[in-house]
């Protein structure tokens, strides 16, 4: 994506404080219920790897990055630990995390990396703590188990962004638009208000929608789906992302959105980067994934947005999950707007 297809990619509007509210049980509501309190320069955030295996020398630019920022590292037992692809054994993943989710001194945890693992222990993790004490949990891709789990079960806000391995290892070459998107980590975590704004895509369906935002990586929400981790839609903004699939797969995991009726009731979809795995010979299936996506969603009328920045490219946008954003989609622009 060029920059010029992104109008203002990060606009800070303002500064707020932690939103808590009491109510009934969140598996009855589903109701956004806490916002972590959000950090302030000085504060410390764990780096731990409940997926796959990264090495420390290989998150040396975010812990560099994340210090520039002012905030303290602490640095989790799993980091360039390795157990096969793993960061390490489920025990010792899942305990990792754990001593980091009950550290009242850590305000934020980032995960090294995505993979594959974290379904493997999220029931074996205890939020009691976390629950009592919120704190931000920050990745993408796998880490997409615990963006659902958390918001179906404790409604509690997540961040959808960069993790370390995004991080460029010299900043001094990277493009604007990466630069730009690591940045807007740090504005979330420190509770300013995001507008992101996006040039209109020819398959884009207009109209508007407010609700809280939700979702993730597409395979990760059918992973989860019928499951005590699974994703709650209805009545919110839902944005989608994948890597590395067959067309025929995408195909396939919309439908499953479809049929479990994650598509009803939606206040809005958008559409991040797919990079989509080329038909084997002889096996082309088609369709685009804008003909995918349209194809599900021809009965509603809710508005549709195509090629956000959001997903497993450099321009990966940090995304306030559960916290209720205002998506307006027209001829002349899309914007994405956190209320």
């Amino acid at each position: 994506m060029n920059r010029k297809d992104f109008l203002s990619a990060v606009i800070p509007l303002a500064t707020f404080t932690s939103a808590f509210t009491n109510g009934k049980s969140f598996s009855k509501t589903h109701h956004l219920k806490k916002i972590p309190p959000y950090l302030k320069k000085g504060d410390t955030i764990g780096i731990c790897c409940p997926s796959g295996y990264i090495s420390l020398e290989e998150c040396q630019p975010a812990i560099q990055k994340m210090q520039e920022w002012g905030f303290n590292i602490r640095i989790g037992t799993t980091v360039g630990l390795k157990d096969f692809t793993f960061a390490g054994t489920d025990e010792e993943r899942s305990k990792d995390l754990q001593k980091m989710m009950d550290d009242p001194s850590i305000k934020a945890i980032m995960l090294g990396r995505g993979g594959y693992g974290a379904v493997r222990i999220v029931d074996k993790i205890d939020f009691t703590e976390f629950e009592r004490r919120p704190k931000w949990i920050i990745g993408f891709s796998d880490a997409t188990v615990f963006h659902c789990h958390i918001n179906h079960n404790y409604g509690i806000a997540t961040l959808h962004s960069k993790m370390c391995n995004s991080f460029p290892d010299d900043f001094s070459k990277a493009e604007q638009t990466q630069i730009d998107s690591i940045d807007s980590i740090r504005q979330c975590l420190l509770g300013e208000k995001m507008i992101y704004k996006r040039l209109p895509v020819v398959e884009n369906r207009s109209g508007e929608g407010i609700g809280p935002l939700v979702g993730g990586n597409l395979s990760i929400i059918e992973q989860v789906t019928g499951s005590i981790s699974n994703l709650h839609t209805e009545g919110k903004i839902l944005f989608i992302e994948d890597v590395g699939e067959y067309r025929y797969k995408i195909d396939g995991m919309l439908w499953n959105l479809k049929r479990s009726k994650k598509l009803d009731g939606l206040k809005g979809l958008i559409v991040g980067e797919f990079r989509i795995k080329p038909d084997d010979p002889g096996e082309d299936f088609g369709k685009t994934i804008y003909e995918m996506v349209m194809e599900k969603v021809a009965k509603y009328h809710y508005p549709v947005c195509f090629d956000f920045p959001v997903g497993h490219v450099k321009e990966n946008y940090a995304l306030k999950c559960g916290v209720r954003h205002k998506l307006r989609v027209s001829e002349n622009e899309t914007i994405l707007k956190q209320i």
